[in-house]
């Protein structure tokens, strides 16, 4: 079984995967505080969770854009599972060529996303991934990284409004009854959800007068699915898709 990690400002999301297959995963809130054994302990329990003994976890690959977590979980991968993680960074094989005018800026997970859609959909391709950050990545015809762009994340956007206004609450996504709000609550989330849908078309759009017709879209991210199902120009929902493309990079440098 290989063990695939992502750690993001966000979330920390791990799946285990039987050959190409996905089994269990799971996405936890991630905490700076938390200790390599506090850590290690918290996934040893997350995989005998997933029906699976520790011991039979063959490898660990990882991406992080978190740099202070990631020696952290290296560590308590190692001594709580006995294997050296495969950090995706500098040197590491991905099978994508980056045409970023500084390579070394990108974050793991973008070039991670990026192996997976070259293997498994094919360019040219708009990944949208909604993290901390929306971000939108640009795959060549080719599978060449591109560039993209980087906006707040919904979740960013919600939290400046109820920090900075001193008479808005805090509210939940959910879809409102309509786009025009008749109270706060669902004025703000109309604001949110519906304002969110523009930006992604507004963005997939000017993506596709680049890239051409025939780009495809894929969305990954907690909130892939609430977003996709207000607009038809995503294709494709991925949720996993970094752990598949840890997967997909584990077995090019580490795989049988």
């Amino acid at each position: 079984m290989l063990l695939t990690i992502d750690i993001g400002n966000t979330n920390i999301t791990l799946g285990l995967y039987d050959g190409e297959n996905l089994g269990p995963r799971w996405r936890l809130a991630t905490n700076h505080d938390r200790m390599p054994d506090e850590y290690g302990l918290q996934i040893v329990g997350l995989i005998q969770h997933g029906c699976c003994a520790p011991d039979t976890i063959t490898g660990v690959c990882m991406a992080s854009v978190v740099p202070p977590l990631t020696t952290k979980i290296m560590q308590a991968c190692r001594d709580y599972l006995g294997h050296e993680p495969l950090n995706v960074d500098a040197g590491v094989k991905t099978g994508v060529r980056i045409r970023y005018e500084s390579p070394r800026s990108v974050g793991a997970d973008r070039i991670v996303d990026a192996a997976a859609v070259q293997r498994l959909y094919g360019g040219p391709a708009c990944v949208v991934d909604f993290g901390t950050g929306t971000t939108f990545d640009a795959i060549s015809a080719s599978g060449e990284y591109l560039g993209g762009a980087i906006a707040p994340g919904i979740g960013i956007a919600a939290e400046a409004l109820f920090s900075r206004a001193s008479k808005l609450p805090r509210v939940d996504l959910n879809r409102p009854p309509s786009a025009i709000g008749r109270n706060t609550t669902h004025a703000m989330q109309s604001g949110l959800l519906f304002g969110y849908v523009g930006l992604v078309e507004g963005m997939v759009a000017r993506f596709r007068a680049e890239l051409g017709s025939d780009m495809k879209v894929i969305a990954t991210g907690g909130l892939a699915e609430v977003i996709a199902r207000e607009t038809d120009v995503i294709e494709i929902i991925a949720p996993w898709l970094t752990l598949d493309g840890l997967r997909i990079i584990w077995e090019m440098n580490e795989g049988n």
